[in-house]
């Protein structure tokens, strides 16, 4: 799924490195060596990276209501904190508009 952003074992913040990492491994970088690129060195963070699936995009295929929402959430977190407020405002009328329409 999403990469956690820490380490379950020691708490180091691994999130951020997710990243570079699938970049080392295109530069052909074997897996132990981009871990070091990256200065994990604890066994834990390393599993943490090495082991992790990244299924979110496939099941995003799967579930268009999910995609939307994800798409929506990426949008407003690109945005500043006006134009997502006004962003909000329009939304909530559009709901109000088509709640309407149904009853």
């Amino acid at each position: 799924m999403i990469i956690p952003v820490r380490c379950f074992t020691c708490g180091k913040v691994i999130g951020n490195k997710w990243d570079q990492y699938l970049d080392l491994l295109q530069l052909d970088y074997t897996e132990g060596d981009a871990l070091d690129a990256l200065q994990l060195v604890r066994y834990c963070c390393r599993r943490m990276l090495m082991t992790h699936v990244d299924l979110i995009e496939k099941l995003l295929n799967y579930n268009s209501i999910l995609s939307k929402l994800l798409s929506y959430v990426v949008y407003l977190l690109t945005r500043t904190s006006g134009e997502i407020r006004q962003q909000l405002e329009e939304d909530a009328n559009l709901l109000k508009k088509f709640s309407s329409l149904e009853a």
